[in-house]
């Protein structure tokens, strides 16, 4: 009876655990492989509009000669990405492969955005009364930035039964900061098709 008692615990124990876990399999995958599951945006998306975005811009006939009568590297902040699609897209990630990218390419220095700014601005004031007089950073001497990209993302949704076409269209913008100038405008488009029994966007 012992061994039956046994062997029931030991089952009932193996059923809990397969019954906990729901079936689910995980597996790893090189992070920058394409995956598209849901038909989303997503980080292979990200990637890829950074990339391409930013070396269409810094490559473009206007931001070279440009760069070529300021006898110097300019200086890049990025601003606002408003997402105005109509899912939740992480704009912070998006952000920061821009940033990545503008870093990358040699082609122009880039300083803090706003809100990390004030994160540094607070650092500095704080080393004012607690740094040594040698290792306390100066307050006001911040690198001004000379250009500043802005941007959008839209998506426009057509969808019937089972079935949907998801459009993205990325907009950026580079401005001159001092005199307030465009100097570059560009954008990317993503259309996905989606079938499945039942789309749910």
């Amino acid at each position: 009876m012992r061994k039956l008692f046994a062997i029931l615990a030991l089952g009932c124990s193996l059923c809990m655990v397969a019954c906990s876990s729901g079936g689910k399999t995980v597996s790893r995958i090189d992070e920058t492989s394409t995956t598209d599951l849901s038909g989303k945006w997503n980080d292979t998306d990200s990637r890829l509009v950074a990339d391409e975005m930013i070396l269409s811009c810094l490559k473009s006939a206007k931001i070279e000669k440009v760069i070529g009568e300021m006898g110097k590297t300019p200086t890049v902040v990025i601003g606002k990405v408003r997402n105005k699609s109509h899912e939740h897209i992480s704009v912070e990630t998006f952000i920061k492969d821009m940033e990545r990218a503008l870093l990358n390419s040699g082609a122009v220095d880039f300083v803090a955005n706003s809100r990390e700014r004030a994160e540094l601005r607070t650092e500095v004031a704080d080393q004012q009364g607690n740094a040594t007089e040698e290792t306390a950073k100066e307050l006001n001497q911040e690198t001004g930035a000379d250009w500043m990209l802005t941007g959008t993302i839209n998506t426009i949704v057509d969808q019937e039964g089972g079935q949907a076409v998801i459009f993205y269209q990325v907009d950026l913008e580079l401005t001159d900061l001092q005199s307030h100038k465009k100097l570059w405008m560009g954008d990317k488009k993503i259309k996905k098709f989606i079938s499945k029994d039942s789309v749910k966007l």
